[in-house]
C-alpha cells in the first residue's frame, strides 16, 4: 500500500513510526524541515518539504499513483483542502482527515435544528473529498469515560457495537484469582464466559494457559461481553466503587465534552485558567461546578476538599501542568488521578510515580486510524503498550474454500506467534473462544497480537482468494 501521511507533528510521525516496517511505501509531507530530518534519521521512508494542499506538493509526494492520503497537519482547513486536491486532481482513492474544531463536526446540529431537514441528512464530510475524519477530543472523551465507567480498568476497548470489549487491569492481592490457575476463572464463574487474552508480568508478555498462575501486579488483557466486564474484574482485584465526585482540569473540548458527560450522574468540579473560557462554560453547563484558577494551586485544591475526591483528571494542552497538578493532587488524597500526556518520553517517565493511569492521546488517535490503513477486512484496530501490540476485529469473509478461517475450528488456524483470538460475535452472540469454535463466514474476530510485526500474517489470513483451497 501506498500511504502519503500529511504532516509530521506527534500523531503524524507515531503514525509514520507505526507503519514503517509493514510492507508499505510511506512518505511523509510536512514544511518543517528539521522535523522531516529527525524522521528520516531513524526512519526508511520518504520526506517532501512543503505545503500540504499544494497540487505540486502532493505531486511530489506521489499522489498520483497513491493508495490512501492522510492529513493530520494542525490545520483543519489544510487538511480538508489536502483531501480535495487529492481527490480532483490524482483521484487518490481514500482520504482520512483530522478535524480537531467541533464547530466543523457539530455544525449541521447547530444550523438545522429539524431532524427531517434534508440538509441536516446530507451534511457530512463528502463534499470535501474527505472519506472518514478522526476527531481526536472525541475520541479521547470516549476513551477516558469509558475509564470513568469501569473503576479499576487501565483500558476498556469495544468491539462489534460494543458488545464485546477488552479490558486491561492490574492484578492485586485480594482478587479471588490471584495466585491461583487460569483455569479456576470458569469454577469461580460458572455462568459468565470470559478469556484472558494476554499476560505482561514486569514488562514481558507472559503466554496465558490454563496452568498460568495470576500474580499480583500482573497486567492482564482479558475478552468478555461488555456486561460481564465488571463481574471479570472483581476476579482480579477488589472491586472499587463508581466515582462519584470528580474533578477536572482544563476546560479545552477534552475536559468540556467529559464534564458535559458526566455532570448528570457524577458531583464534577471543572479548573480551568482562562477566565473567558471559565465564564463561557459555566454557562453551558448545568450542573458541574467551573472555577477560574490553577490545577496545581495547593491553596484551590485544599480549599475543594481535594482529599474527599474520587477522580482527578488533569487533561490539559500542557504536559507539565498535567503531571505537576496530578502528582500534587495525588499527595494531598486524591483517590485516583489520571493525566493526559501527549510527549512518549514523559509517559515512560510516568511509570515509576503515584499517577494512576496516563493518557495518550497520540496512541488512541492513531488506532481510529490504523484501522483504515490494515488490509483484509479489518473494521477496528487499537494500538496497545505504545504500538508494540494490537487487539483487532476483523471480519471472516468467503467460503471453507476461499477463507483460510471460515469453517475452520480455532485449534486448526495457523496463527502467528503470539497472537490470540479471544471471541467472535455472530449476529448479536457473543462467543468467548475456544479450541473447538468454528470460525463462520461474517464473523468478527477479535484478536489480541503481543507483537505487531505478524500484523502481515493476520491481514493475509483475514483476506479470502479465490484461489485459496
Amino acid at each position: 500500500m501506498k500511504i502519503i501521511i500529511l504532516g509530521a507533528g506527534q500523531v503524524g510521525g507515531s503514525l509514520a513510526e507505526n507503519l514503517v516496517g509493514e510492507d508499505s511505501d510511506i512518505t511523509i509531507v510536512d514544511s518543517d524541515r528539521a522535523a522531516l530530518a529527525e524522521l528520516k534519521d531513524k526512519l526508511d521512508l520518504r520526506a517532501v518539504c512543503g505545503h500540504a494542499s499544494h497540487p505540486q506538493v502532493l505531486l511530489d509526494a506521489g499522489a498520483d499513483d497513491a493508495d490512501l492520503v492522510i492529513a493530520v497537519t494542525n490545520s483543519d482547513e489544510i487538511n480538508m483542502t489536502a483531501c480535495q486536491v487529492a481527490y480532483s486532481l490524482f483521484n487518490v482513492p481514500t482520504k482520512i482527515a483530522r478535524i480537531r474544531n467541533e464547530d466543523y463536526i457539530n455544525s449541521a446540529k447547530e444550523l438545522f435544528h429539524d431532524k427531517n431537514d434534508r440538509k441536516s441528512e446530507e451534511f457530512n464530510f463528502k463534499g470535501f473529498a474527505v472519506d472518514e475524519i478522526i476527531s481526536p477530543e472525541t475520541l479521547v472523551t470516549g476513551y477516558v469515560r469509558r475509564l470513568v465507567d469501569y473503576p479499576g480498568a487501565l483500558q476498556v476497548l469495544q468491539f462489534a457495537d460494543r458488545k464485546v470489549s477488552l479490558v486491561a487491569v492490574r492484578a492485586y492481592y485480594g482478587g479471588p484469582l490471584v495466585g491461583h490457575a487460569l483455569s479456576a476463572l470458569r469454577e469461580h464463574m460458572p455462568t459468565i464466559d470470559a478469556r484472558v487474552a494476554a499476560i505482561f508480568r514486569q514488562g514481558r508478555p507472559v503466554r496465558p494457559q490454563g496452568t498460568t498462575i495470576i500474580e499480583a501486579d500482573d497486567e492482564v488483557f482479558f475478552i468478555a461481553a461488555t456486561g460481564h466486564i465488571r463481574a471479570v474484574m472483581g476476579e482480579l482485584q477488589k472491586l472499587e466503587n463508581h466515582y462519584k465526585k470528580i474533578m477536572i482540569v482544563g476546560g479545552g473540548n477534552i475536559g468540556a465534552g467529559l464534564a458535559k458527560q458526566l455532570e448528570k450522574d457524577h458531583r464534577v468540579k471543572l479548573i480551568e485558567r482562562n477566565p473567558k473560557q471559565a465564564e463561557m462554560l459555566s454557562q453551558q453547563l448545568t450542573d458541574a461546578t467551573v472555577f477560574i484558577g490553577d490545577g496545581a494551586d495547593h491553596e484551590l485544591l485544599s480549599e475543594e476538599h481535594i482529599e474527599q475526591t474520587d477522580l482527578f483528571i488533569a487533561v490539559t494542552n500542557d504536559d507539565e501542568a498535567n503531571i505537576m497538578a496530578s502528582m500534587l493532587a495525588k499527595r494531598m488524597g486524591a483517590k485516583k488521578v489520571m493525566v493526559l500526556i501527549q510527549r512518549s518520553v514523559y509517559a515512560d517517565l510516568m511509570e515509576d510515580t503515584n499517577i494512576d493511569i496516563t493518557i495518550s492521546p497520540q496512541q488512541i488517535t492513531i488506532s481510529a486510524l490504523l484501522s483504515h490503513v490494515r488490509r483484509g477486512d479489518i473494521s477496528n484496530v487499537y494500538s496497545l503498550r505504545r504500538g508494540a501490540a494490537e487487539a483487532i476485529e476483523a471480519i471472516a469473509n468467503g467460503d471453507s474454500m476461499t477463507s483460510k478461517v471460515v469453517g475452520r475450528r480455532i485449534m486448526d488456524i495457523k496463527l502467528p506467534p503470539g497472537a490470540t483470538i479471544g471471541a467472535i460475535v455472530r449476529d448479536n452472540e457473543v462467543l468467548i473462544a475456544h479450541d473447538k469454535t468454528k470460525i463462520e463466514s461474517n464473523d468478527h474476530v477479535i484478536l489480541f497480537l503481543i507483537d505487531k510485526k505478524h500484523i502481515g500474517d493476520i491481514e493475509r489470513l483475514f483476506s479470502p482468494s479465490a484461489f485459496f483451497l
